[in-house]
Formats: C-alpha cells, sequence, structure tokens
C-alpha cells in the first residue's frame, strides 16, 4: 500500500499544485490600481458591461463580453505575477473566485430546473388563465398581478416571477396599452421588493446568505421595508389607471398536468432541505438543493413511467408501455444558460479587479468617508444603472467592517435599488423584452420619482424597526 500512497501524492503534486502553495500565495497580493495593467483591466471591465447594457440594441448575448473580459483580465493577472515569481498566487485567487461561482452555478441550477418543470406542467399558464378568466377590473388586477410577484417571487425568484406576471397582464390587458404599462412597472417593483427578503428571492440575496453573514431567518426582517417599498408606488400608481375591465375571454383554462402540483411541492421540500443543510448541518446550501434535484429525478421517472392517463390503453397492445414525455434533462437543458455563464464572467472578472487591488480602494473611500448608511443607500442607486450583481459581489468582496443592520441594509437596496429604472434589474430587462411596444424604459422613468419615494421608505422604516 506504501508505494501506491507514494504514487498519489506525487501525482496530486503534480495535478494540484496550488494545494501545495495555498498557505504561502494565499495572501500574496500586489497592488496594481496604478499600473498600467490596472488601468487596461479596467478598460476592459468597462467596454464589456457597456455592451451588456446595449445587449437589446446590439442583440448580443450578455455573457459573451463578461466571458472575453473575465478571461482577459485574468491572463493579465497571470502573467504579471508569473514575472514577478509568484507563478501560483493568481492560480489560487482565480480557484477561490471559481469555487464561488460553482456553489452559486448548482445553486441556479436546480431552481432553473423546477421552474421549468412547473411550466412543463403547466402550473403557471393554469394560474394566468384563471386570472383572466375571472373578469377582474384594470384597477384590480393591477394590485392583484403587483401582489402575487411580491410574494411568488421570494420562492420562484424575481425574473421568472415577473415573466409569470407579464404574460397575465397581456393577456387580459393588450388592448389598453396604458394598462399594460403600469403593470409591468409594478410587476418589477413588487417582484424585487419580494425578491429582497428572501435568500431565494434574487440572486444578490442568495450570496448574502451562501456568504452567512445574513441567517436564513434574518432576511424577513426585511419583510415590512420591503412591504413599504412595493406599496407606496403601487398606491400613487392606482389613481392614473385607466377605468372599466377588460373584455373575458372564451378560451378554455388550462388543466395542470399530471405531477405539476407535487412538483410545487417537492421544490418546496427542496428549499427546506437546503435551509436545513445550512442550519443544522453547516454544509453550503447548494448541496442540500442537489438533493432536491434527486426529488425531481426520481419523480419524473414516476411521471414518465405511470403515463399520461389520458389515452385509453385497451386499444394498444399488452406490450406496448405509455410514458409521459416529461425528460427531467430537458429541462436542465432549458435552464438560462446565458444568464449562468453571466454570473460567471462577472464574479471572475470582479473578482479579478478585487485582486488588484480596486475594491479595496473603493472600499475604503465608499465605507470609510461617506459612512455604511450612505454607502448602502449609493449600492441601491448604483445597482439601478449597473446589475446589482456585481455590485453586491463587490460589496461581499470588500468585506467592509458593518454591523448587521448595515448588511441587512445592502441587501435590502442592492434587491429593491434596481427598481428606479427599467434596465436596473434582470425582471426589468426581461420585460422590456416581453412586453416590446408597452413597457419601455421612458415608460418605466416617467414613475422613478414615486419608486424613490417607495426606495427612500423602505430604507427608512428598516433603520427604524431593525
Amino acid at each position: 500500500m506504501k508505494p501506491l500512497l507514494y504514487v498519489l501524492l506525487a501525482l496530486s503534486a503534480v495535478l494540484f499544485p496550488s494545494m501545495a502553495f495555498a498557505s504561502e500565495t494565499a495572501h500574496q497580493s500586489i497592488d496594481l490600481t496604478s499600473h498600467w495593467i490596472g488601468y487596461t483591466a479596467i478598460a476592459i471591465f468597462v467596454l464589456a458591461y457597456t455592451l451588456v447594457i446595449l445587449e437589446e440594441q446590439l442583440h448580443l448575448r450578455k455573457s459573451k463580453p463578461v466571458l472575453l473580459a473575465a478571461g482577459l483580465i485574468w491572463i493579465l493577472i497571470a502573467a504579471y505575477y508569473s514575472a514577478n515569481g509568484m507563478p501560483h498566487a493568481a492560480e489560487v485567487a482565480i480557484r477561490h473566485n471559481f469555487l464561488e461561482y460553482a456553489e452559486l452555478f448548482f445553486f441556479l441550477l436546480v431552481a432553473m430546473t423546477y421552474i421549468n418543470a412547473m411550466l412543463e406542467r403547466d402550473v403557471f399558464n393554469a394560474l394566468r388563465d384563471w386570472l383572466v378568466q375571472k373578469g377582474f377590473s384594470y384597477k384590480a388586477l393591477f394590485w392583484i398581478t403587483g401582489i402575487l410577484a411580491f410574494f411568488i417571487s421570494p420562492i420562484a425568484d424575481n425574473l421568472t416571477t415577473a415573466l409569470i406576471m407579464c404574460a397575465v397582464v397581456l393577456a387580459v390587458g393588450k388592448d389598453e396599452p396604458k394598462f399594460v404599462a403600469m403593470s409591468c412597472v409594478n410587476i418589477v417593483v413588487g417582484a424585487n421588493a419580494g425578491g429582497a427578503f428572501s435568500p431565494f428571492g434574487d440572486i444578490t440575496t442568495l450570496m448574502v446568505w451562501q456568504k452567512g453573514i445574513v441567517q436564513f431567518s434574518e432576511f424577513f426582517h426585511l419583510f415590512l421595508p420591503a412591504v413599504v417599498n412595493f406599496v407606496i408606488p403601487a398606491f400613487i400608481m392606482q389613481f392614473f389607471l385607466p377605468s372599466g375591465k377588460p373584455n373575458s375571454s372564451d378560451k378554455p383554462t388550462t388543466l395542470i398536468k399530471k405531477g405539476g402540483l407535487t412538483i410545487v411541492g417537492l421544490f418546496i421540500l427542496t428549499i427546506i432541505t437546503a435551509v436545513c443543510f445550512h442550519n443544522f448541518l453547516h454544509l453550503p446550501p447548494v448541496f442540500g438543493m442537489m438533493l432536491g434535484l434527486a426529488y425531481l429525478k426520481f419523480f419524473g421517472y414516476y411521471i414518465r413511467k405511470s403515463g399520461h392517463g389520458e389515452i385509453d390503453k385497451s386499444d394498444l397492445p399488452t406490450s406496448h408501455e405509455i410514458e409521459d414525455d416529461f425528460d427531467i434533462f430537458d429541462k436542465i437543458a432549458k435552464a438560462e444558460w446565458d444568464t449562468l455563464f453571466f454570473f460567471y464572467g462577472v464574479i471572475l472578472a470582479v473578482g479579478g479587479l478585487g485582486f488588484m487591488g480596486y475594491l479595496g480602494m473603493v472600499s475604503e473611500f465608499m465605507y470609510g468617508e461617506l459612512g455604511a448608511t450612505n454607502a448602502n443607500i449609493l449600492v441601491g442607486i448604483l445597482s439601478a444603472i449597473v446589475d446589482n450583481i456585481p455590485v453586491m459581489f463587490a460589496v461581499l468582496t470588500m468585506n467592509p467592517e458593518m454591523n448587521h443592520t448595515q448588511w441587512l441594509l445592502v441587501t435590502l437596496t442592492a434587491g429593491v435599488g434596481g427598481s428606479l429604472l427599467s434596465v436596473g434589474s434582470a425582471a426589468g430587462v426581461a420585460l422590456m423584452g416581453q412586453a416590446r411596444g408597452y413597457y419601455t424604459f421612458f415608460s418605466h422613468l416617467k414613475w422613478t420619482p414615486v419608486i424613490a419615494l417607495g426606495y427612500a421608505a423602505s430604507i427608512y422604516v428598516h433603520l427604524l424597526i431593525n
């Protein structure tokens, strides 16, 4: 056994040299903020993010420029460190960033797979058709879709929730453009606000939870501030809605396919599993989510074997087996891969800039000069201009000295600040594509003052009660 052990140790040293150097290189970093390499990296990142902002105009997927930027930035870092006799320092640093991404990737992949499974089982279509056939007024639909967005997004994430509610609005209000535009604004605000008080509601809250900075139950301290953030603009906007109600639809209500409600239950069970892994076993939540994927896989097998239940098997040969077309790997394949790769590019690119020293410099100015409260309010405003994911990842990487109230504040502001502009959140960007011609940058900008009022009030309520 000993010769075999020696061979394995030798192989590990060759294949994983960073393990041998981790202790001595983990803290070795050179300030490149005033070096031409640092300036080049900043220019690459700004150019890449400009292309991300112009995604709708250029029809260029947002993952492409950030993937390229991440690769180029780390090439610059690795080349510089190798030239200065520290060839493994960059390797250790990039492995740390990649591990953070891997946890986020698999967590989101499981969540997206469940959502796609529910979509395929017509769970959300049935909800949409039920609302359409009830004959609600425009004002009632405005509130119903907004409230549903607020309460569904903590579980199904703000992007998916916004798309579902927008489908409802388009189905019932396509003859009233003003109603569609205002409802889309309300849905974006509601989905972002609802996502702020749950680890599963937004990528930023998920990152904060996985870092262990805010515990699962502590997110619910943000419930009242989130309610205020949603209700104030919605209350003001309702007075400008068109009167009357949409024409009722004769279209039959979509029925939920076999197993649809069970999948909803399994998704809730998966979330509970992830929480238990984190709180009781002290394991990363992503491992609980992967266990939850096994629940769905086994149930998918049962659905396929049990058949549609709509075909009379007596008309078929006894040897013929009827199978449902439910395929779990098809649901995985339909995940938002562009979004997942976008997160990779953002995390690696921002991580590279942090390794160069830029995040420390920004942290010193924002949290040292401006103070934690002002800095965290600014984070929310920045997240309306630049996507909240890189902003929050930068804050987590800087890890400024803050008390718990301030960490909750930045979690809130990063989540709801994106509502100030249509391009400030994934929900807003998605709805501009889904409700093209109805919901635009300027139709949202018209209501930015009342959204800002809700933003300010939610911060005040948080500081008052927390």
